[in-house]
């Protein structure tokens, strides 16, 4: 489940850079400080799930697995390795997230995100921003399980309908 997780947080952070990719390749819009400032505050308020941290941690992970399935030997090498790189990227969050704040501002109005950032600043908006991420993985679960069940449901009543056709499937 745990693996999922990192699966499904990796397919987020690669989504959003492909999305500032396609971002920066439109034509450039002037947008002021205040509404990048604003944009960056919502980025912020919202990553309850440390993103770009676990983010990090999930590419070491990947690193070591790969690199100790090759020589198992190296292992605590490797460890410290990631360790060091760990610490030379750990500082570097803000130039995601400016990205993020960035995307976030040429989709939304300065007063729509004035609006936004408000209720995340009220006590339910803040709930609603820690509760986001747990949700998110038992929303996950649901559409895994509803998938699995709707795959066997669509296949046996298609099968069904051949029968019923006289073709044998």
């Amino acid at each position: 489940m745990m693996t999922n997780f990192f699966k499904t947080l990796k397919s987020v952070f690669l989504a959003a850079l492909l999305s500032l990719t396609l971002t920066s390749v439109a034509p450039a819009q002037e947008l002021s400080p205040e509404h990048l400032e604003l944009a960056r505050r919502f980025v912020d308020i919202t990553d309850q799930s440390r993103l770009y941290e676990v983010t990090l941690i999930e590419t070491g992970i990947s690193t070591m697995r790969t690199l100790v399935s090759q020589n198992p030997d190296i292992a605590d090498d490797v460890s410290d390795a990631i360790g060091e790189v760990i610490q030379r990227y750990a500082d570097r969050r803000d130039e995601l997230f400016d990205q993020f704040a960035r995307v976030y501002a040429l989709r939304l109005t300065q007063e729509e995100l004035e609006v936004i950032v408000e209720f995340y600043e009220t006590d339910i908006g803040q709930k609603l921003a820690r509760e986001n991420a747990a949700a998110n993985t038992d929303l996950k679960t649901v559409v895994q399980i509803y998938t699995a069940n709707l795959n066997r449901e669509f296949f046996a009543a298609v099968r069904a309908i051949l029968r019923e056709k006289g073709i044998d499937s």
